[in-house]
């Protein structure tokens, strides 16, 4: 099991979910987050400048069986890129156990729904 975090653009929310519920990938958190990065001059939009030293951004946190990291990374590198600097990063880091509150099932049987299963 992985847990894959993914920091990406706000505006390219709704596109990543999407790209991830055509993968299979039905369940994720998301939080807004704010961070610094590469770009750090200001922006004009219609009159006012911003700074852009503090970037807005929204994380993923998607845990997935091992078998299904490749189709969910290639679906956020897929959706989330505009090709201009800012558009995020994806970590990938090791899971040693999970389990399924309701049921008790554990490992990566407590990931997925039996029946549901590709």
């Amino acid at each position: 099991m992985k847990k894959i975090e993914a920091i990406i653009r706000k505006t390219k929310f709704e596109e990543v979910w999407e790209a991830l519920h055509e993968a299979g990938i039905e369940f994720f958190s998301y939080w807004d987050v704010r961070g610094v990065g590469q770009a750090r001059e200001g922006r004009v939009y219609r009159g006012v400048v911003y700074d852009t030293s503090t970037i807005e951004r929204t994380k993923l946190s998607i845990i997935v069986r091992d078998k299904n990291v490749e189709k969910t990374v290639n679906a956020i590198l897929g959706s989330a890129r505009s090709g201009e600097i800012g558009d995020g990063k994806i970590f990938i880091i090791p899971i040693e156990e999970s389990y399924r509150i309701r049921t008790g099932e554990k490992g990566d049987e407590s990931l997925y729904i039996k029946g549901k299963e590709e």
